[in-house]
């Protein structure tokens, strides 16, 4: 049995499991989101939606998704969530300004860090479209994290990693590349550099500090496969991300 089927035999278990129909991937116009779709289809042939979620995004990147759904003749529910997210952002700005001013004064002062609480606004609207969509038609999410994204927690709690299944969660980005040639992905999004659409002009990379070549040698052969400066900062984020990987811990009974 080949990858490709392999896992959407898999995919298809957990459906039969849960007792739903089919899927619903959030399609972001990058690779990870292309494959999942795609292997969504093979699991479930007629029963697949693709959600295209626009919200203060780059152009290109809804371009993108439309081509990956056009590709694989996949039905698109398009929900633009700017309006959604106009109103809410400020709205949410101003309850943090009217705070005590010692209790601002533990917000991040680093400039991109600062911007991280308003950005990750985006995928949890997007986890709520997706969930709606999902708990209309009895369908499960379609979770698009990669094994490199989860090992170190890049993504967003309860946003992009909020779903009910993480189909290439085990795969680093160079296996979800290969597996993207097998099934047919436009080489377009193939070749398109990683980013989560944060803000514009974003980079996974740029904002992880390091590649997903770098990261994905510290996953396969341990610290010894980068240089000691590489490892520890991993390793650091690994921990401080242990919270998004986990159920939130519960007191012992008694």
């Amino acid at each position: 049995m080949s990858q490709p089927e392999r896992l959407a035999a898999w995919m298809r278990r957990q459906l039969s499991a849960a007792g739903a129909r089919g899927f619903v991937v959030g399609l972001s116009g990058g690779i990870d989101s292309a494959v999942v779709a795609r292997l969504a289809q093979l699991a479930a042939p007629a029963h697949v939606l693709a959600a295209i979620l626009p919200c203060h995004s780059d152009p290109q990147d809804e371009a993108d998704a439309a081509l990956v759904a056009k590709t694989f003749s996949l039905p698109v529910a398009r929900i633009d969530l700017t309006p959604t997210y106009e109103t809410l952002a400020p709205a949410m700005q101003s309850g943090v300004k009217s705070l005590p001013t010692d209790m601002r004064a533990a917000a991040p002062s680093d400039p991109l860090r600062a911007r991280v609480p308003i950005a990750n606004m985006k995928p949890r609207l997007r986890m709520t479209a997706l969930y709606f969509l999902a708990n209309s038609l009895n369908y499960l999410v379609a979770g698009t994290g990669n094994r490199s994204e989860l090992a170190i927690g890049y993504f967003t709690k309860y946003g992009d990693g909020g779903c009910d299944l993480l189909p290439i969660g085990r795969l680093v980005k160079r296996d979800v590349r290969a597996l993207a040639r097998d099934l047919k992905v436009p080489q377009a999004i193939i070749d398109r550099t990683p980013t989560a659409g944060l803000w514009l002009g974003q980079t996974d990379e740029e904002e992880m500090g390091f590649t997903y070549a770098d990261l994905e040698r510290y996953l396969e052969q341990g610290a010894q496969g980068v240089s000691p400066a590489l490892a520890m900062r991993i390793e650091r984020l690994m921990r401080a991300s242990e919270h998004k990987r986990e159920l939130p811990p519960m007191p012992d009974a008694g």
